[in-house]
């Protein structure tokens, strides 16, 4: 009896304030590969020439039939399968070597991306330095966020918001309904959000992942667009020039003048995902056309072990071994990349399962 309370609260809470950050979180739970549909959102609309990967006959593909795991084989389709993969492709020298569909889940299936995103973003950054709306990465961020002075924020930079080197205070927990994760994911405001962000340590000095550091890099890109929405610089820059298969779309924080998650909440398909990989490993590069400078591109998969960063994180890409760097969402989403075997590998799931990934898509790639 004494629960009776608590659940009659929580419910009362549900009911009355579902539109809130508390609300949505208590309603909805935690993030799911289906959230793409409880937010606004704006359409990537593609009507360009759809690029098509070459295919192989499945008995000529270089595809994993089994896999040792710890200390067992078993067969590969089994193994993503029961670790709760919905889509995984192989793709090397532009053909595609593997690509199958579990748990429900088919070529035509839309997943949110979540944190992968943050690499989209960073791409934007790079094509906004391009084209001049973003002097310099060495910019202070007040310079578009004018407000952040008063806050005590006027030594932070963009590149500090790149490397996850901010300083700015930050709660990245998922489970916590008050914490900024939740904030940002969940709630109807993020430019008030994004307007109360203080200093944790002086910027430069410390890495430590960082949703907030992305969604501001987010509302520094907006700004420096002056009137074209996020999403629209995304289409026009991107996913066009790329022939994408399908549309897509990025969710808001609310439907009336929105702002983008750009930490987060890109919807699309496994092969339209690849496409992200498929614009790096050609250093930008698409089919003779520069989408994004092969300068950024270098830059932003090089490791740099100054001060304040790590060799394992460069401008919201994780960095592995081999030269190889993957962009990374929560619940096990991979866009993988191997420049030197021409390998693109790319992993959505329902969540991680039982597997380290980043560790076997090295392996994999390693030994293909």
């Amino acid at each position: 009896m004494k629960k009776l309370p608590i659940i009659l609260s929580l419910l009362f809470l549900t009911l009355c304030c579902v539109s809130c950050k508390v609300g949505r979180f208590v309603y909805y739970n935690l993030a799911n590969i289906t959230d793409y549909k409880i937010f606004p959102s704006r359409p990537l609309v593609n009507d360009s020439i759809v690029f098509h990967y070459y295919t192989t006959e499945q008995d000529k593909a270089k595809a994993p039939k089994k896999i040792n795991y710890n200390g067992s084989e078993v067969a590969f389709d089994d193994f993503l399968a029961d670790n709760k993969t919905v889509a995984f492709l192989i793709i090397k020298n532009d053909t595609i070597q593997y690509e199958k569909y579990f748990n429900g889940y088919e070529q035509e299936s839309i997943i949110a991306s979540f944190s992968m995103a943050k690499s989209v973003t960073s791409i934007l950054i790079g094509c906004a330095l391009d084209d001049g709306f973003i002097k310099s990465v060495d910019e202070p961020v007040v310079n578009y966020v004018p407000e952040l002075k008063e806050n005590g924020l006027e030594k932070v930079t963009i590149k500090h918001l790149l490397q996850m080197s901010s300083g700015i205070k930050c709660e990245e927990s998922y489970i916590n309904p008050f914490g900024d994760a939740a904030t940002y994911y969940y709630g109807t405001d993020l430019r008030k959000a994004l307007s109360k962000m203080k200093p944790e340590r002086e910027p430069g000095t410390e890495f430590s992942y960082s949703s907030c550091d992305t969604q501001l890099l987010g509302l520094v890109l907006e700004r420096s667009l002056k009137g074209e929405t996020i999403t629209e610089y995304l289409d026009e820059k991107i996913w066009k020039p790329l022939g994408m298969e399908y549309d897509a779309s990025w969710s808001l924080d609310r439907e009336k003048n929105g702002l983008e998650k750009t930490f987060c909440c890109i919807n699309a398909r496994a092969r339209d995902f690849s496409k992200i990989g498929r614009l790096y490993l050609n250093k930008g590069n698409w089919n003779g056309k520069q989408i994004v400078s092969e300068k950024w591109v270098e830059e932003s998969t090089k490791p740099d072990t100054g001060l304040g960063n790590v060799d394992y994180y460069k401008y919201q890409w994780w960095l592995s071994s081999g030269g190889s760097y993957m962009a990374k969402g929560l619940l096990g989403q991979f866009i993988y990349v191997y420049p030197s075997k021409d390998l693109i590998i790319v992993r959505l799931g329902k969540n991680y399962g039982e597997v380290a990934w980043p560790e076997l898509l090295t392996s994999l790639a390693e030994n293909y």
